[in-house]
């Protein structure tokens, strides 16, 4: 791992690959066979669990749990404290548990403290409002807020509003 900065703090997996130019910060975890793209910033107290895929150029900010099933592409944002599912029906134990996967596309951003459930995809440039819990997909280039999140805007690649949902 050359040009990579790892807090001592943080503790990284032998499995796990971590691309050129990321910074793995104060008490990350990243978990065996997970991949962290060039150029990632994983912040304070972030966790990855095993499997997780991460793009390049990818920024997860201060308490983030991304759970196995969870696939990011690349330039994703991910605010503070946002939380990933990865199961339909939870429980402590359950023998037909089966992972459900979850895509976040190209450029997208997840604001702080948003919830996204499991088994859906946020479209590439797409924009979840802090605090929306995400129940369905949502199409590329759209703001969404609420609980349930609902579509309130078309945006462009930076963010700006464009027109309506």
């Amino acid at each position: 791992m050359t040009d990579i900065y790892v807090h001592p703090t943080a503790t990284v997996s032998s499995d796990a690959q971590i691309g050129t130019g990321s910074k793995v910060w104060i008490n990350v975890q990243v978990r065996e066979h997970a991949r962290i793209g060039k150029g990632c910033i994983l912040s304070k107290d972030v966790y990855v669990d095993h499997g997780v895929s991460i793009g390049d150029r990818c920024k997860v900010q201060n308490g983030v749990s991304i759970y196995n099933g969870v696939t990011i592409g690349d330039d994703v944002f991910v605010g503070p404290h946002a939380t990933f599912t990865n199961d339909k029906v939870p429980r402590a134990f359950n023998s037909d548990w089966t992972i459900t996967p979850t895509r976040l596309e190209q450029g997208c951003s997840i604001g702080a403290n948003s919830t996204i459930v499991c088994g859906i995809t946020i479209g590439a440039y797409a924009m979840v409002a802090a605090g929306s819990v995400v129940t369905k997909n949502v199409a590329p280039y759209t703001l969404v807020v609420g609980n349930p999140a609902r579509a309130v805007a078309r945006i462009d690649e930076a963010g700006n509003r464009v027109g309506p949902a």
